[in-house]
């Protein structure tokens, strides 16, 4: 199996172009506080995802998608921090947050997967 084939990668790495493409729109001050570490959270959810997959027993690949999820729940604090203080609207943290619990979901579930194969 590829890396490109697994649909948690592919969502973790829309997630991450997506914020992308919010903050670098953002005025400087914003970009280098809140937007650092919004686009560096999202984009280390993929990247832990694809670290993990690349390591050679399924309880290293577990612990690095359970890096991921730290990342994700990081990326969702970022993503209140980015509504409260009115950088981005209602509807994008709506969606971003849907977006943030289906990650959620298929991610527990690849870490359960894996769990299988490491017993």
């Amino acid at each position: 199996m590829k890396i490109e084939e697994l649909e948690v990668y592919n969502l973790a790495n829309n997630l991450g172009d997506k914020v992308w493409d919010i903050v670098i729109k953002w005025e400087w001050f914003e970009k280098r506080g809140i937007g650092q570490q919004l686009t560096d959270a999202a984009d280390s959810i993929g990247a832990n995802i694809s670290e993990g997959f690349g390591r050679l027993s399924p309880k290293d690949n577990r612990r690095f998608c359970i890096f991921a999820r730290g990342s994700l729940y990081e990326t969702t604090t970022w993503l209140f921090k980015s509504y409260n203080r009115g950088l981005i609207g209602h509807d994008i943290y709506d969606s971003f947050k849907q977006e943030c619990n289906n990650l959620q979901v298929k991610l527990w579930n690849y870490v359960k997967s894996l769990e299988k194969n490491i017993q």
